[in-house]
């Protein structure tokens, strides 16, 4: 049977402005189990453009959210854990963006949008709204892919601060060293503004979350493997101790290491973005 998600990494030149693209469809797999239609998602730095070719969405968790039926979807950094809800079958296209990249190409204010989602074209203009529409017309993943790169390519070249910019790995410190490398002021409140700016939140919260990130990814044949010894994997990640560890997983996902890693070694199609991560 086909996998119905895919992470697939951009094109070299494209490193530093997009983290990835998840390629999603229940259409050729379909979820029958009205419970595996639930999609969680972990508090995140990213931001992404959500892009909901066929199919609908809800948001479950936080309660009270009226969403629309938008069909490209701008989406700021996230604090907490996300729940949505499909209907029915869905083909979707994510990409996720590293937050300070779409205020260098669209002057977004991050700050300003985190835990806030709207239509695409409305926070990131004209061009961005033509994108959408060519992309949701495209006759495939190949096309849709091929559109936002070569939409993308030619702007982030042209605007990119600091030449090649950074990997995955080190993007929060290079975010701070441009902050810092200004002749605006140099003062630490000013970069601390600066750097909420660009990314939504500040520096320590920042480094919070890649903390964490590369401590789940570092450990990830550890779980699996039924080997995890929890306060190894505190101390090599940086964590005071095991219930640091804890504390902080359960902010950024709403669960517990362990019980993370129970999901990632079983089926349970809720929790698909984690396993596709890992």
């Amino acid at each position: 049977m086909e996998m119905p998600t895919r992470l697939i990494f951009p094109r070299k030149s494209l490193a530093s402005c997009v983290r990835a693209y998840v390629v999603r469809s229940t259409i050729e797999t379909p979820l029958n189990a009205r419970e595996d239609r639930y999609n969680h998602y972990p508090a995140t730095p990213h931001c992404s453009v959500t892009f909901y070719i066929e199919g609908e969405v809800e948001v479950v968790d936080p309660p009270g959210v009226v969403q629309e039926p938008f069909r490209a979807v701008f989406c700021g950094p996230q604090t907490r854990p996300l729940i949505t809800y499909n209907p029915g079958p869905v083909r979707m296209l994510v990409v996720m963006f590293y937050p300070q990249v779409l205020h260098t190409l669209a002057g977004v204010d991050m700050s300003a949008w985190v835990n806030r989602w709207a239509p695409a074209g409305e926070v990131l203009g004209a061009e961005w709204a033509a994108l959408s529409q060519a992309v949701l017309g495209a006759r495939g993943d190949a096309e849709r892919l091929a559109l936002i790169e070569d939409f993308l390519a030619p702007r982030w070249q042209a605007a990119r601060p600091g030449g090649v910019g950074a990997a995955a790995g080190d993007w929060v410190r290079h975010l701070a060293a441009q902050a810092a490398d200004t002749a605006l002021g140099r003062g630490v409140r000013n970069i601390e503004r600066r750097i909420k700016l660009r990314a939504g939140q500040p520096l320590r919260k920042l480094l919070r979350f890649q903390r964490a990130e590369h401590a789940f990814f570092e450990a990830r044949e550890e779980y699996l493997a039924g080997k995890a010894v929890w306060s190894d994997i505190a101390a090599r990640g940086g964590y005071a101790d095991q219930a640091h560890l804890c504390r902080e997983a359960r902010e950024i996902t709403g669960h517990s290491p362990l019980e993370l890693a129970r999901v990632l070694a079983s089926s349970d199609e809720r929790y698909w973005i984690y396993r596709v991560w890992t």
